[in-house]
Parts: structure tokens; sequence; C-alpha cells
């Protein structure tokens, strides 16, 4: 017996909007937030049991990767928190229009990567 039912849509015709894509990115980041918070614990548990292992994570920290990681963990957190107050303004019923959504999402994008830059600069400094 076949089933006559309509299919949902498939990727290949479904167009992506930003709000789409900030949610997917949200949870995503969420993610990657527990990730990096196991990073933060094991540098944590790290600095007590040790002027040795702390040195060596120290050295990991200052190379490419080690860097790499914590700008993306730095972003990572920036934009998780913008997306989650803008998540909480549509809680509170406001935000809905489609062209002031595409507006904040776009908003919550720029400046988690101005929060980025921002951030880095203070730990350079």
């Amino acid at each position: 017996m076949e089933n006559k039912n309509p299919l949902s849509p498939h990727l290949q015709i479904y167009t992506w909007h930003i709000s789409s894509l900030l949610s997917i990115t949200h949870r995503i980041t969420g993610v990657l937030n527990v990730i990096g918070l196991l990073f933060v614990t094991v540098w944590l548990i790290f600095l007590g049991l040790g002027e040795n292992l702390f040195t060596s994570f120290s050295i990991f920290l200052n190379s490419f990767l080690g860097k790499f990681i914590l700008l993306g963990f730095t972003w990572s957190i920036s934009f998780h928190l913008l997306s989650g107050l803008r998540h909480l303004i549509w809680d509170f019923g406001y935000g809905y229009d489609l062209k002031i959504s595409k507006i904040t999402g776009t908003i919550v994008v720029l400046l988690s990567l101005l929060l980025t830059i921002f951030i880095y600069y203070l730990g350079v400094n």
C-alpha cells in the first residue's frame, strides 16, 4: 500500500532563514560551551595538582591550537549569551515580526564578533 500523504519539505527545497540558522547555531554553541567549560575545569584541576601540569597546559594554551580554542570558546559564549537575550525578548512577546527578527539576528551575529574581539583585546593587554 502506497502512502499518499505529502512529504515534509526536504533540505533541497527548504530556504534557510537567519532565524533558523541562528537557532541551530545557538544549540551548537550550547554544546560547545559545555565542552569549553570542561576545558576550563581541566585547567583548574591542573592548577591545583601542581606547577608542572599547569605549566604544560599553559604552553598548550599559548600554541596556535590553544589560542584558536580559546578564541572559539569566547565567541561561542558571546554568541550564546546574545542569542539567549534575543530569546528572552521573544519570551516577553517582542520581536516576532519577520523584519525585526532578521535585524535582531544580524545584530546578534555582529555583536558576538565585536564582543569576542573586545574580550580578546582585554586579554592581550
